[in-house]
């Protein structure tokens, strides 16, 4: 299987690039900055450098030649602001939804966040109010698509090393964390079950293995 990675330097896109290299997939990870190359190539992936802030889709859609299946693991990242929540957290995932259906290429994990799907709550944050604002916006925008989509909203993330079990479900699931090890591990095994699409599901810490957790969907 070819899958292609946006956001490829991300913590949870540099797991799940060394996941697939091993079981002998291939991860295609999408960078902004030449200088990511080779930490995405460490992990075992293929670096492609991409800009989806600026790239059109006629443009990514090329990149998706050959592919199997897509994965939305991009984000605009701590420190940066509202604007950049949108053009990166909602408009990158609509560019690439858009170029996969160009490219005809039908699988597609998106990767949101817990809260999305509602408003955000009165007096939050100004940034996490436009964070949760284009991830529910991203969300509705591939539910609209012809696309085998799987959205997956983790909760707060950690960098413990995971494989305790999780929690994955429709929403609503209670409030919780989730290691991005165990995130990496939920997305390569939606990967290989097509059943999943058209789902989205909230995914915390919990005490099913992933492999079971998602072959009980």
């Amino acid at each position: 299987m070819r899958v292609l990675i946006a956001g490829g330097h991300g913590k949870i896109a540099l797991l799940l690039e060394r996941r697939l290299a091993e079981r002998g997939d291939q991860a295609v990870g999408l960078v902004r900055n030449p200088g990511h190359r080779a930490d995405v190539e460490a992990a075992g992936g293929e670096a492609v450098v991409c800009d989806l802030e600026r790239a059109s889709a006629e443009e990514v859609a090329k990149l998706l030649d050959g592919a199997d299946a897509v994965v939305f693991a991009a984000g605009a990242g701590p420190g940066s602001g509202a604007a950049r929540k949108d053009t990166v957290d909602r408009a990158a995932s609509v560019l690439l939804a858009e170029a996969a259906e160009r490219a005809g290429v039908r699988r597609f994990v998106q990767i949101s966040s817990m809260g999305a799907g509602a408003p955000p709550s009165p007096g939050s944050d100004e940034v996490w109010a436009a964070y949760i604002t284009a991830k529910t916006a991203a969300e509705d925008d591939l539910r609209g698509r012809d696309l085998d989509w799987t959205i997956v909203r983790p909760g707060g993330l950690t960098d413990d090393s995971g494989g305790g079990g999780v929690l994955l479900a429709p929403p609503p699931v209670p409030r919780g964390t989730v290691a991005r090890a165990d995130v990496a591990a939920v997305v390569a095994a939606l990967l290989d079950e097509p059943g999943t699409a058209g789902m989205t599901l909230e995914l915390v810490e919990g005490d099913v293995p992933v492999e079971r957790a998602v072959r009980a969907l």
